[in-house]
């Protein structure tokens, strides 16, 4: 049976380990295939995609290149505050008027598009007297949020230049296609977006200090993009944008893994089913172990009948269907499986690995999902040089 260390009896039933040195090296080696001068942002959204944000954020605190974190919402962002996180925060997407007095408290960077958000937020910051740096979100083909690169959209960028309460302190837009081997749509995009810059520019006067547009896959392969600083999202934690994304320019090791027991071990006769709704029938005496991990967990149902696990270096495929906390595998061939045996559900066993896109293709999901949907349930496992440094269970305040 593989060794584990004893502090970890507590979570049997299930565990995720990230391992915080992967963090910083993938940020390194990131950060050597950028301009000298350009800065990155850590996204961090979603619970560092499930990872644990404050923990990573933690580890990027210390590097004198990481300008900030990037969120998705206020709560995000504070959360980082009450952690003793002093770098910038930007808030990616649109933020409710709810919380405007606590990003100016806070000095949080809203992403700002709207003339009744500008407005607000700088009354908001007069009121206080404070000023609030945000930055400008420009749409060029996402089609998501942000103005648009036109006469009205530079019209909206003086208005904001002339609003008291306000500092314009970035702007910048999002790639919608830039993990795709060809980069013509990511290259019209950038276009786009350095020509609006050029002119605001030369029309208004004002060079936006932080310009930015680059995700993961344009800080692998859009050297272009660069510009003042990169957002780093899903390379932040070893994974890659997609499978047409060069895997030979930045050197980027997975950060999470996952791991369960086998909690019950039988053998089962022909003619018998396994799981909800019989989509599998035992046609030889099968040694069949359970895993006491489920959907509610996080794990894809869609891997009922198709995914595998790892057991001591070997593959034991899923049988039927995975259910809400529990589902089932063959160890007919692993024979010194037995109950209370570490099970790898996501990282390295021996010479064999199991990765995060892989469990995506064969459930028919993909890793960012994966990742940030491992559930609560999981407490996380924070390790540097091999030891356990930190530990997050969602449970333990209440027991």
């Amino acid at each position: 049976m593989k060794e584990e260390s004893q502090e970890l009896a507590q979570y049997a039933r299930g565990y995720v380990t990230v391992d915080l040195d992967a963090i910083v090296s993938n940020m390194h080696h990131m950060k050597a295939n950028l301009a000298e001068q350009t800065k990155m942002m850590g996204v961090i959204k979603t619970d560092g995609y499930g990872h644990g944000a404050v923990p990573i954020a933690r580890q990027l605190e210390k590097l004198d290149f990481v300008f900030g974190y990037a969120v998705a919402t206020p709560e995000e962002a504070q959360l980082l505050r009450r952690a003793g996180m002093k770098r910038p925060i930007l808030i990616l997407g649109y933020t409710f008027p709810y919380c405007y007095e606590k990003l100016v408290e806070e000095q949080i960077r809203p992403a700002v598009f709207r003339y009744d958000a500008l407005q607000q937020l700088g009354e908001t910051a007069e009121k206080l007297g404070k000023s609030l740096p945000i930055h400008i979100k420009v749409d060029t083909g996402m089609n998501r949020i942000g103005i648009r690169p036109d006469e009205a959209g530079l019209a909206f960028v003086k208005k904001a230049l002339e609003t008291p309460g306000i500092v314009v302190e970035g702007i910048f837009t999002h790639f919608a296609r830039a993990d795709e081997t060809d980069k013509t749509a990511a290259n019209q995009q950038l276009d786009k977006f350095k020509n609006f810059c050029e002119e605001i520019r030369e029309k208004l006067g004002v060079r936006i200090p932080i310009q930015h547009c680059s995700n993961s896959a344009g800080i692998v392969e859009m050297k272009d993009a660069n510009m003042d600083m990169v957002r780093a999202g899903i390379t932040l934690y070893g994974l890659w944008p997609s499978d047409e994304v060069r895997q030979d320019i930045v050197e980027l090791t997975p950060a999470l893994s996952w791991y369960t027991h086998i909690s019950y071990i039988k053998t089962v006769e022909p003619g018998n089913a396994v799981s909800y709704g019989g989509t599998f029938t035992v046609e030889k005496p099968m040694r069949i172990a359970t895993i006491p991990v489920g959907y509610g967990d996080g794990y894809p149902r869609g891997l009922s009948g198709k995914g595998y696990v790892l057991l001591n270096g070997k593959k034991a495929p899923i049988l039927g269907r995975v259910c809400m906390d529990q589902f089932m595998v063959d160890v007919t061939e692993i024979p010194e499986a037995e109950e209370g045996e570490l099970v790898t559900l996501l990282g390295w066993d021996g010479e064999e690995h199991l990765s995060m896109e892989t469990l995506g293709e064969l459930s028919g999901r993909f890793n960012y999902e994966l990742a940030c949907d491992i559930g609560k349930r999981m407490p996380r496992v924070y390790l540097q040089k091999g030891e356990i440094v930190e530990t997050r269970d969602c449970f333990s305040a209440f027991l």
